[in-house]
């Protein structure tokens, strides 16, 4: 599937650990096609699973909900895990950009930007919204 999203044009290309029998390949296959290389980790995947290709990274992306379906609850022990991602991200040197996808709306986005997140996916916070400009605008102006 790398293959077909690089051709696609894609410019990044993430992927859980657990879809890959050699993340460090799948990686290298990534940035052999001229993308950025990232990894997403489910709410239940270890940190350990990153330590070893985490320099090779462009971009971590941290789910906050269970895969699967929108309009679920952001899951609050997450916020731990940006902190922690974010202070291993920083000791790494590297501009590693950090995701945060599930559950983010104005109520909680200030706090997960503050705790280390640089990257957000808002689905149903703007597709349930009645003016989807005026709720991009509101959290834009939260976390700047």
């Amino acid at each position: 599937l790398i293959k077909m999203f690089a051709k696609a044009g894609a410019t990044y290309i993430t992927f859980h650990p657990e879809a890959s029998e050699n993340i460090k390949m799948s990686l290298d296959l990534v940035r052999d096609l001229d993308c950025k290389t990232g990894l997403v980790l489910n709410p239940q995947t270890t940190f350990e699973t990153i330590e070893p290709v985490l320099e090779e990274l462009d971009m971590l992306v941290l789910m906050s909900v269970n895969p699967g379906f929108g309009g679920q609850k952001f899951i609050s022990r997450t916020l731990p895990k940006i902190k922690k991602l974010r202070s291993l991200i920083d000791q790494s040197g590297k501009d590693i950009r950090l995701e945060v996808d599930g559950g983010i709306n104005e109520q909680n986005i200030k706090e997960i930007s503050d705790a280390g997140a640089d990257t957000f996916v808002m689905g149903s916070a703007i597709f349930n919204s009645d003016d989807y400009k005026k709720t991009i605008s509101t959290v834009r102006n939260l976390i700047s």
